[in-house]
């Protein structure tokens, strides 16, 4: 088989593009180069020419040849302009389930045309057939699952996509490194792109928005408490950072037209959890067979749901709305919902798709 590998100079990756060598399959690595790495490396340390020089090390131990591939410009249109349009909003942006969709195996997937007949990658998830339709499977090791931002993808992508450690769990891929003698195997992980992790994510949103004082206000009794530099560097449930004393306090609520933070105090924060959210723009990357199981006489579904990347899963009912929308009922209460941020479906060890969480209506009580 004819395989491009997407290799990012880290441990993961080389682990997958070696698995694959072994297999006997006809590979070529690509490593992707985007917008940030040159233009925001002042910021901090943005090392893609170690990660580089790492990739093309583990390429060489093998003789399979490494390209180069800018994509720079298609980051910037698809992941960070609509990341700051995001924050400008009050938002929270999802730019690792963007990069996955858009760039990934979306741009690069242009890039190459139909040359290659599967892309691979170093994440951990699994892609199963599953009576004719491309199923994403959630991997073995919970805490490193990436099924979450992976999301998004269409069955278009997730029939074209390899997941080659998708079966190991970390630790297990280590030990591979360590069996492959890997030029990088004792490298430490990293996000492997700039805007995730490499350079301050404050002065990354400082560099494009600038700073905008604007009061902190105590949502139970409407006093303000302090000034913040500008909304869009908190997010909901934040704790550290704000300044203020006799905590502990919590960001609960942005008001992106007032430049105003809303905060909790920690004896009343938890009021401010719920367990009922809407999402829109519904994407489900599976046929209903898949989790027809779960529908209940009522018409609605349970599954299980994702906020965020890690190992915790909500047991929640779910119903599918007009308009591509759907309303779900958490079975606990959750202190950070975010608009912007990605709910993702799940059933048994399926990932289903996932939705964009909307805006809510709030105004700040008088007690």
């Amino acid at each position: 088989m004819k395989i491009a590998v997407l290799l990012s100079g880290g441990v993961d990756s080389s682990v997958a593009l070696r698995l694959l060598h072994e297999q006997g399959h006809d590979l070529t690595a690509f490593y992707l180069k985007i917008w940030l790495e040159d233009e925001l490396a002042y910021l901090g340390d943005c090392p893609w020419e170690e990660d580089l020089a790492y990739a093309r090390e583990v390429c060489d131990q093998i003789g399979v040849p490494l390209k180069v591939v800018s994509l720079q410009t298609e980051y910037l249109n698809r992941v960070v302009d609509s990341a700051i349009e995001e924050l400008k909003r009050g938002r929270t942006p999802s730019p690792d389930i963007w990069c996955n969709q858009r760039i990934k195996y979306g741009a690069f997937f242009d890039h190459i045309d139909d040359t290659y007949d599967k892309v691979a990658s170093g994440h951990y998830a699994r892609v199963e057939s599953v009576n004719g339709h491309a199923v994403l499977c959630t991997a073995p090791d919970p805490i490193k699952d990436q099924t979450y931002f992976l999301s998004f993808l269409s069955q278009k992508q997730l029939n074209r996509a390899l997941f080659p450690i998708g079966t190991y769990t970390k630790k297990q891929v280590r030990e591979l490194a360590e069996g492959f003698d890997l030029p990088n195997k004792a490298r430490k992980d990293s996000q492997g792109i700039c805007f995730l992790g490499k350079i301050p994510y404050r002065e990354f949103v400082k560099h494009h928005l600038g700073e905008l004082e604007g009061p902190i206000v105590d949502i139970a009794t409407g006093k303000q408490l302090g000034t913040h530099k500008g909304f869009w560097f908190h997010t909901l449930g934040q704790r550290q950072g704000l300044g203020l004393s006799g905590g502990p306090w919590f960001v609960v609520r942005k008001e992106h037209e007032t430049n105003t933070l809303l905060v909790a105090h920690g004896d009343v924060y938890q009021e401010e959890s719920r367990e009922e959210l809407t999402v829109e723009n519904v994407h489900i990357n599976t046929a209903p067979e898949m989790y027809a199981d779960a529908v209940q006489a009522d018409g609605t579904y349970n599954l299980k749901v994702k906020l965020r990347h890690g190992p915790n899963f909500y047991n929640a009912n779910v119903r599918m709305l007009e308009g591509n929308r759907a309303y779900i009922v958490l079975d606990q209460q959750d202190q950070g919902i975010a608009p912007g941020q990605y709910a993702v479906l799940y059933h048994n060890d399926f990932c289903l798709g996932a939705g964009v969480i909307e805006e809510e209506q709030h105004v700040v009580e008088q007690r």
